[in-house]
């Protein structure tokens, strides 16, 4: 199994861990705000981590020598991610998902300046046939703009930036030891902002499973995006999160009942074909 096909295995495992993630965020958002909700989804990765890395004998792999580096990591992924949880409950969840789709964009663009990566033609015509399916699919209004939507585009760049730290991190740091700060730093951070007005909710019966859920589907997804960048190069990597697209298309139609758009598949279309290219040239280019 060539190293790209590996990648894009443990991608479609990342994909399928966000839309849980999206569906039980959108369920979490009637009862908690989404800095209590960040704070509980760390708890309950701090609880798995520790779990984990005890039964694998990996615990002793954590070591702060990239503490630095970590807190970068975390701090812009908490950022994202609160802009992202604030996003889907004020607009469409697909223009969501449209916006935040312009990470692999913003990845192939600031990986050569912070990775050393190089663009290649192939990885940029991927994004840029990823980027017209996206608007295929969300048509998005120019005079429409919002808070939501520039949170959505926002959390794009702190995701961006978060992908492009994990890769360095990757280099030096085991998966243990990333995903313990990943759990425990952004603990802190949801800690401090949850509490910051004296008022922390606790999840009710309803809430409390979708959190857990939040949670567990948070871990296993930054665990295979790590694992995915462990083994190619982010501008490989990235655009393939671009296939969650027309997931949630089908996520909506089944749990909210919304219309079969035939754009959502034709942008859909046009977005797996860009990452089919950008896959097929990573195996030739690898030859294995």
């Amino acid at each position: 199994m060539t190293h790209t096909l590996r990648a894009a295995l443990w991608m479609i495992g990342a994909i399928t861990a966000f839309t849980s993630m999206a569906v039980a965020g959108r369920a979490a958002a009637s009862n908690l705000d989404t800095f209590e909700i960040m704070l509980y989804r760390s708890l309950v990765g701090i609880l798995i981590v520790l779990v984990a890395g005890s039964f694998a004998g990996t615990l002793g792999q954590i070591r702060p020598d990239k503490l630095r580096l970590h807190l970068m990591r975390n701090a812009a992924h908490f950022t994202g991610q609160n802009l992202w949880f604030y996003a889907i409950t004020v607009i469409p969840v697909a223009q969501v998902f449209a916006l935040e789709f312009t990470t692999p964009i913003w990845v192939i663009i600031l990986s050569p300046l912070l990775l050393g990566e190089r663009i290649t033609k192939i990885g940029g015509i991927a994004a840029l046939m990823g980027f017209v399916g996206i608007l295929i699919v969300a048509r998005p209004d120019p005079n429409a703009l919002n808070a939501g939507i520039v949170a959505a585009a926002l959390c794009a760049i702190a995701f961006a930036l978060t992908a492009i730290a994990t890769r360095k991190l990757t280099r030096t740091e085991t998966i243990t030891c990333i995903m313990f700060f990943l759990t425990t730093i952004q603990g802190a951070f949801g800690l401090i902002f949850a509490g910051f007005d004296g008022d922390i909710a606790l999840p009710n019966a309803q809430t409390l499973p979708w959190v857990i859920l939040i949670g567990v589907a948070g871990l296993i997804a930054h665990f295979c995006m790590t694992k995915a960048l462990s083994i190619a190069p982010a501008s490989i990597v990235m655009p393939i999160d671009f296939a969650r697209l027309p997931v949630i298309a089908v996520v909506g139609i089944i749990l909210y009942n919304e219309p079969v758009d035939v754009l959502i598949f034709l942008g859909g279309a046009l977005i797996f074909f860009g990452n089919y290219l950008n896959i097929a040239f990573g195996q030739a280019k690898s030859g294995r």
